[in-house]
């Protein structure tokens, strides 16, 4: 599974959830959750590689769902494993 299929069922499972999923140019290093008036929004930069946009999406994922409850397929859980406990600077 590739990272464009991978970043498509993050952001499925964030939408799900009820997560205002908006697309925005942020240079290709943005992006992210954030948490505005009481709603979540992720923000997608549509500047950023699938690959990058995945891993930040797959944090976001890791801190608002309990994946443990949800029907993930294993290559969606492993990334969401590998990128959950990231930190950047």
């Amino acid at each position: 599974m590739n990272e464009q299929r991978i970043f498509e069922e993050l952001l499925a499972l964030l939408e799900a959830d009820g997560v205002n999923i908006r697309n925005e140019p942020l240079g290709g290093s943005g992006g992210g959750l954030c948490t505005i008036k009481g709603e979540h929004i992720f923000f997608v930069d549509t500047q950023a590689t699938s690959a990058e946009m995945a891993a930040t999406c797959a944090e976001a994922v890791s801190k608002l769902l309990d994946i443990e409850t949800l029907y993930i397929r294993p290559q969606v859980r492993q990334f969401i494993e590998n990128h959950s406990n990231q930190i950047t600077y």
